[in-house]
């Protein structure tokens, strides 16, 4: 439900981001940024329709923001200037999969070589490849703040890094690894 001092932020920051609309209502295909609007409304508990939603988290985060511009290009090459993203994020991905989710996005360096649908990370995580290459991260990944994921290995689907936990090698589907050991933890799937 929305309050009326969250309508009147989302209608003044409306105008600057009039060209946002323009360039999503243009997309062909627009189901990875819809997923993406949905994910991070569910994650915030806001019940808002499409457009209301992406003026929404256009307006109230930044996080959100630069993932739109990774996934507008080169069409949102000028929206920075009118309505900047995140400064100190930087998304480098070949592919990202729908329903990301860019929590907080502080000092976050995401240099994945793809990365699946439905992963959400948190705040000064760094993904990087080596000389060898760079991770390939599957579906429904949670990254915790701080952790370090580098290296040509393979983070499984249903996986969860704990914060400030430095992955170098594969991680199995349905695992978690826990900070300060780095050591992988495996559940049974229900």
């Amino acid at each position: 439900m929305r309050t009326a001092k969250e309508f009147l932020n989302v209608a003044l920051n409306a105008i600057r981001c009039i060209p946002h609309v323009i360039i999503f209502m243009s997309l062909k295909n627009k189901s990875r940024i819809k997923a993406d609007i949905e994910s991070s409304l569910k994650n915030l508990n806001k019940d808002y329709k499409t457009y209301f939603g992406l003026l929404y988290l256009l307006s109230f985060s930044r996080g959100f923001r630069s993932l739109f511009y990774y996934r507008t290009r080169p069409y949102s090459f000028f929206l920075p200037f009118i309505c900047p993203g995140q400064s100190n994020l930087y998304i480098q991905t070949k592919q990202i999969g729908e329903g990301m989710k860019i929590m907080h996005g502080f000092a976050t360096a995401i240099g994945a070589e793809s990365i699946g649908n439905n992963c959400t990370i948190y705040q000064q995580v760094t993904i990087g490849g080596t000389d060898a290459g760079a991770p390939t991260i599957k579906d429904n990944v949670t990254i915790y703040a701080g952790a370090v994921i580098f290296g040509k290995i393979t983070i499984g689907n249903d996986v969860t890094i704990g914060a400030n936990a430095t992955v170098y090698t594969n991680v199995p589907d349905n695992s978690s690894v826990l900070p300060g050991t780095s050591k992988v933890f495996r559940w049974k799937k229900r």
